[in-house]
């Protein structure tokens, strides 16, 4: 009798997956064509990693012109400054610039605690500093890859743990990283670099799925977003020697253009996005196939990076 109540149980079960896959494939496909409005970002307080060049240079004025108080962080305190005075230029938008070494766990405690007292609770956070060194992987010195880690990863973590927690106090806020199609598929000359960038992806993944698994069992509904970047190459000089076959199909992306495809996932709370967006829906189709099979497309293909000099 047990049994029989225990087998009616799972079949039950079943049947409420079966209908919420059934659901979420529909609603999936009904968002392809009708996505979600873009929520507002008027009166947040973002914070951008890396904003002296580049895509973070290019998030924090796209923030800035939606209302955002904008955050700017970045070791380079003479190219940040040049981005805060460019934001107030623009006039009506609030930015504030502070110079810190995201690799460094203490100065990021120190210059958040800063940022708190001065500005405010950061509600919507950029991770997007990083370095991209180019060559095979036996020519990187043991210094390098440590400062690729330190930089592309483990500053992720120190910035989790400085803006988390009051994300989590008041229940409000949106993490955005920034991975690379480099941390979807591997790449010749970019080993290390593509060990980084997949770390940040299962980071974001585990992260998110924390949250949500401690919200199910109890807790209040969370309502952190997370979302995870995945560029293919972007102009922004980290890309020093591209080996593109076709120009026309795979063309570097302008630093605009993807500031303004990181802004439109943030505020559509899409979970993860590749740039351009059909790169990551192209890698998840051939991975079904024998490994021969993506292998000879990327040969076809022939695009990625040369060694730096």
């Amino acid at each position: 009798m047990v049994k029989a109540y225990d087998g009616a149980l799972i079949l039950a079960d079943l049947l409420v997956l079966l209908l919420k896959v059934v659901y979420y494939a529909i609603e999936g496909f009904y968002r392809f064509f009708f996505p979600v409005d873009e929520k507002s970002v008027a009166g947040e307080i973002v914070l951008v990693t890396g904003a002296g060049h580049g895509i973070g240079k290019e998030l924090a004025l796209k923030y800035a012109s939606l209302g955002a108080t904008v955050v700017c962080w970045d070791i380079n305190d003479v190219s940040n400054e040049e981005t805060v005075t460019e934001i107030k230029k623009m006039g009506g938008a609030a930015a504030h610039g502070y110079k810190c070494d995201v690799s460094n766990r203490d100065e990021v405690m120190r210059v958040a605690d800063k940022v708190k007292k001065e500005v405010g609770t950061v509600t919507i956070l950029l991770n997007n500093a990083g370095i991209m060194p180019c060559r095979p992987f036996l020519e990187y010195t043991p210094q390098e890859i440590q400062k690729m880690f330190d930089i592309n990863v483990m500053a992720h973590f120190w910035m989790l743990q400085a803006f988390l927690p009051d994300m989590l106090a008041k229940n409000h806020g949106h993490i955005v990283a920034l991975s690379s199609m480099a941390g979807v598929i591997g790449l010749t000359n970019l080993v290390p670099y593509c060990a980084t960038k997949f770390a940040v992806r299962g980071m974001m993944e585990a992260i998110s799925e924390e949250l949500r698994i401690s919200s199910s069992c109890g807790g209040t509904n969370s309502n952190i977003k997370f979302t995870t970047i995945y560029p293919y190459m972007v102009d922004t000089g980290l890309c020093k020697k591209p080996k593109i076959k076709f120009p026309s199909l795979m063309a570097v992306v302008p630093p605009q253009e993807a500031a303004a495809h990181i802004v439109m996932a943030q505020r559509r709370n899409i979970p993860e996005m590749s740039i351009p967006s059909h790169w990551l829906g192209i890698n998840y189709l051939l991975r079904n196939f024998p490994d021969k099979v993506p292998r000879s497309v990327k040969d076809f293909l022939d695009s990625g990076v040369a060694a730096d000099d």
